[in-house]
């Protein structure tokens, strides 16, 4: 594990500790989360922690044209009751995403310093939202990280006021990848809701391949 300073630079992704950690410190500057990003690392910590950057092993991905469509989600989309929209509105959804209670978690990693740094890679058109929203009001969505050149899309976090309304956010950011030709979506470390929706866990060393990752 490495400690981090103002030098832009990461170790090797494959250095992490067993349970994925890589590095400590750094900045939340559009840059380093960039290059983070197109090396397979991702920032996660909590308030009262330092920056701490991780690349676990295993890796949970989805590729979009093995997206599950429940019979009962396949309902919710031919019915009409939701409107999409991209981009509408990333720092309601970001802050949605950090404040909307989720089932077996007390708080969240998905600081104001976060949001602040992830709204800057919006700005600069780095960052994508999705926005579900039902009777002009906005009841679910996901944001994350568009990486074209990589034919990658990073996930961050969804979520939903309604029944359904993340899963819809998810089939749409599937179908749009689908529709770049993009190999993956990064969903990070394990999730029962993600596999169910036909996430998986591939090693670390495939991710990196596929990622096509250059040693820094």
């Amino acid at each position: 594990m490495q400690y981090l300073t103002d030098k832009l630079w990461f170790p090797n992704p494959k250095n992490a500790t067993e349970d994925g950690l890589l590095a400590i410190g750094g900045d939340l500057s559009v840059e380093r989360l960039l290059l983070a990003y197109n090396s397979g690392i991702f920032p996660w910590f909590e308030d009262d922690q330092p920056f701490l950057w991780w690349s676990p092993d295993p890796r949970m991905v989805l590729f979009p044209e093995k997206f599950k469509v429940s019979k009962s989600l396949r309902k919710t989309l031919s019915s009409g009751k939701f409107e999409i929209t991209f981009n509408q509105n990333f720092e309601e959804v970001i802050k949605s995403c950090a404040t909307v209670p989720r089932k077996g978690q007390a708080g969240t990693w998905i600081t104001p310093e976060m949001q602040e740094a992830y709204a800057a890679l919006h700005k600069a058109r780095h960052a994508i939202s999705v926005e579900v929203w039902e009777n002009e009001k906005l009841v679910g969505g996901l944001y994350g990280i568009d990486l074209p050149q990589k034919k990658v899309f990073c996930g961050e976090s969804m979520f939903s006021l309604v029944s359904d309304a993340s899963k819809v956010a998810f089939y749409y950011l599937a179908e749009y990848v689908k529709s770049k030709d993009y190999k993956f979506i990064d969903c990070q470390i394990y999730n029962e809701h993600l596999e169910s929706l036909g996430a998986e866990e591939i090693g670390r060393d495939e991710f990196l391949t596929m990622l096509k990752y250059v040693k820094i």
